[in-house]
């Protein structure tokens, strides 16, 4: 089922699966987020939760048990309910269930807060430990944009451009995309900017450390453009489907990382995963702000 919110300035359209954005629209129709092609990538904007990107063998281990997750984590296949429905702001929910249990054995409520405010569409990830113990977890965006998002542009007329201060470094993963634990400076333009072409994604996603609190996908004709505002996340994945020419781009806020390669990580030691004490809460917030 769809849920959609709207102001004056933008609508957005939510998916009760996975909490899934579906469109943010303006009011002269222009659609900013990418629509799905089965061929490449299906999806639109999935929410990442409660790991990122892929553990070693699709499993972990927790207190000697080991339990089986895909990538991404179950958020994504998870059907969640309708807290709050105003004209501008979407509450959705998931509660810790029998299915959830079998992959990760922790109590939790998780939302996701949507709320319009201006041109900008403000996203809350809250995640509440409603157990007894300690619980692990990652979480994440992962929208994908239509590039172009104007008429008559192409691809290779946008460009990201990062904050002016930062110096982002670009971690080393290996062939099938599992951490290595080193990094390198991302080479970047004059302006602190990366032209987008096709071939960066061709070993497929860039993920940086130390990318500032916000990037801008901007259209180097007609000067429209996306921001995206981050500082609640320590990792900025950049993503199309590789080696292929598509006309999308993904920007996605992360608050931890894949598995190390040939590691099947228990998931109390991985160190960048958040750990959240029994009765605790945590929110981690970003934006896609439309200029």
């Amino acid at each position: 089922m769809n849920h959609t919110i709207r102001n004056q300035f933008l609508s957005a359209t939510v998916s009760s699966l996975g909490g899934e954005l579906q469109s943010i629209r303006t009011p002269d129709g222009t659609e900013y987020l990418w629509q799905g092609d089965a061929a490449t990538w299906a999806d639109h904007a999935p929410n990442l939760f409660p790991y990122i990107a892929r553990l070693t063998e699709g499993k972990y281990v927790y207190r000697e048990n080991t339990y089986h997750m895909d990538i991404h984590g179950f958020l994504k296949d998870s059907e969640m309910l309708c807290a709050e429905h105003t004209e501008d702001r979407l509450v959705m929910t998931l509660e810790d269930n029998e299915a959830t249990r079998k992959q990760y054995p922790f109590s939790f409520r998780f939302s996701i807060i949507y709320e319009l405010s201006g041109n900008r569409l403000n996203i809350t990830y809250l995640t509440e430990n409603t157990g007894s113990e300690t619980m692990y977890f990652g979480v994440g965006g992962h929208p994908g944009f239509n590039v172009p998002f104007v008429k008559n542009e192409k691809f290779d007329d946008y460009i990201l451009q990062f904050a002016p201060d930062c110096s982002p470094n670009q971690l080393i993963f290996t062939d099938d995309c599992f951490v290595t634990g080193k990094d390198k400076p991302l080479e970047l333009h004059p302006g602190n900017t990366l032209p987008l072409r096709h071939s960066l994604f061709d070993n497929d996603a860039l993920i940086l450390k130390d990318a500032g609190s916000k990037i801008q996908l901007v259209s180097a004709v007609s000067e429209r453009l996306i921001e995206v505002e981050f500082g609640d996340f320590s990792y900025l994945g950049l993503w199309h489907f590789p080696r292929a020419e598509v006309d999308y781009v993904c920007i996605e806020p992360w608050s931890s990382l894949p598995s190390r390669k040939e590691v099947v990580e228990d998931i109390e030691k991985q160190e960048d995963l958040i750990s959240l004490a029994a009765g605790s809460s945590c929110r981690k917030e970003w934006c896609i702000h439309i200029r």
